[in-house]
């Protein structure tokens, strides 16, 4: 979890101008893992009445272009999910039934963690794995 003091840091070394509703949006997204623009707007909303969804999605995109955060697409999710970039090539695994999402640490080597059969001539980057399952709760 990021103090204000942190985030205020993290921003200004990501070149992006300290504002109260970066910080808080943020914070919020260190303290949740795995979050939908809805769920930190909710967070954020209640030490900033006024902040609108909108300027959330807007905060989410230039910490997510500042490399700060990063998007989660998972299949079968209503919405993308954001979590703390990591800087590594970490994979999820997700219960089909209540869509609880948890990160799992890359199985072998450095990233790409998997090689392809055929790379279609691209320089790999990175390996995005989604495991799919029912949780034990849900069982």
């Amino acid at each position: 979890m990021l103090t204000a003091l942190d985030a205020t840091a993290r921003l200004r070394s990501a070149g992006l101008r300290v504002t109260t509703q970066r910080t808080a949006v943020l914070e919020a997204l260190s303290e949740t893992a795995h979050a939908a623009v809805d769920e930190l707007h909710e967070r954020v909303h209640t030490q900033i009445p006024g902040i609108a969804l909108q300027t959330v999605h807007g905060i989410v995109n230039d910490l997510t272009d500042a490399g700060i955060a990063q998007r989660v697409s998972l299949p079968g999710a209503s919405s993308a999910l954001y979590e703390m970039a990591r800087g590594d090539n970490h994979h999820h695994v997700q219960c089909i039934v209540c869509g609880r999402v948890e990160d799992v640490e890359c199985v072998v080597g450095a990233a790409p963690c998997l090689t392809p059969s055929h790379t279609h001539g691209m320089r790999l980057i990175e390996a995005a794995i989604t495991f799919r399952g029912v949780c034990a709760d849900c069982e």
